[in-house]
């Protein structure tokens, strides 16, 4: 199909991006890499009045430490960081998810901010970015905000963006050096959408879980951190039955989807799977 009609707007800068979003209000759409929106236009099921493409706006891409924290421009597309020697170095659990994601036209156009803007149930960074506790820096008319990432997820499609806000950087600490991190995904075969996607950042002494994070994707609407799963095997030893036991709670108290590509109860088997699956291969 093709998209409705549309005014389009190429921004230079954050600014004015910012008053064209002030100036149209609900009837605009910020466009980044294009893959989640353009497609949702051409079925018409998103028809905005404006599109305001900010692939042009200066400051918005790359990735940089600084005091122990990586800053991921929103504009960084999914091959950028998967090929990034910095990020290979210090959070490989990034790089490992970009090379997840679609196939190699998306990794090479999509990025990380239009990804987490739009929100979609299935796209695998929102697990990785809530294991990870990562920080999202905000711009819009009323300055700048940091949102924390188990804060940003609303609802189905829905963030804690507001209509004149713009997502610029993603903040990731870099962890101690015993930290490590995994993320496994069941791939829907025509899309690489994730049906169950697990990110596992866990800081272990000897054979002892000193913390762990779990974020999962693709089993409900709204991306979560997997709390009981967390308590379950944090302070225990990291052995195959402590790992399995855990990741039985993984959907514990989640409101799990159900479509033409997985029934309730087959999600629910899946986050138990690859949660367990995720964990023995961060602990390993």
């Amino acid at each position: 199909m093709i998209a409705s009609s549309f005014e389009y707007f190429a921004p230079t800068s954050v600014d004015e991006a910012l008053a064209l979003l002030s100036e149209h209000g609900d009837d605009a759409k910020i466009l980044a890499g294009g893959h989640s929106l353009i497609p949702a236009m051409k079925l018409r099921l998103a028809e905005p009045a404006v599109l305001i493409d900010i692939q042009r706006v200066e400051g918005l891409k790359g990735v940089s430490e600084s005091d122990g924290t990586l800053v991921i421009g929103a504009l960084t597309t999914h091959h950028e960081l998967e090929s990034s020697n910095l990020v290979n170095q210090k959070v490989p659990i990034l790089a490992q998810t970009a090379g997840e994601i679609g196939d190699v036209q998306v990794r090479n156009k999509g990025t990380i901010g239009g990804s987490l803007s739009h929100a979609d149930p299935a796209a695998d960074w929102p697990a990785t970015i809530l294991a990870l506790d990562a920080d999202l820096k905000i711009v819009g008319s009323g300055g700048e905000r940091v949102i924390k990432a188990t804060d940003f997820f609303e609802e189905l499609y829905t963030t804690a963006l507001e209509a004149d806000e713009i997502l610029t950087e993603v903040h990731v600490a870099v962890p101690a050096e015993n930290t490590t991190g995994s993320y496994l995904k069941l791939h829907q075969v025509a899309s690489g959408f994730a049906l169950t996607g697990v990110a596992v950042v866990l800081t272990k002494s000897g054979d002892i879980c000193e913390n762990i994070a779990v974020g999962i994707t693709g089993v409900s609407d709204v991306p979560y951190r997997a709390s009981e799963v967390e308590s379950a095997l944090a302070g225990r030893a990291l052995t195959a039955d402590n790992i399995a036991a855990a990741a039985e709670k993984a959907a514990d108290g989640v409101d799990i989807l159900e479509d033409i590509h997985a029934s309730e109860a087959y999600r629910s088997n899946l986050a138990k799977v690859y949660t367990r699956r995720a964990i023995e291969g961060a602990a390993s």
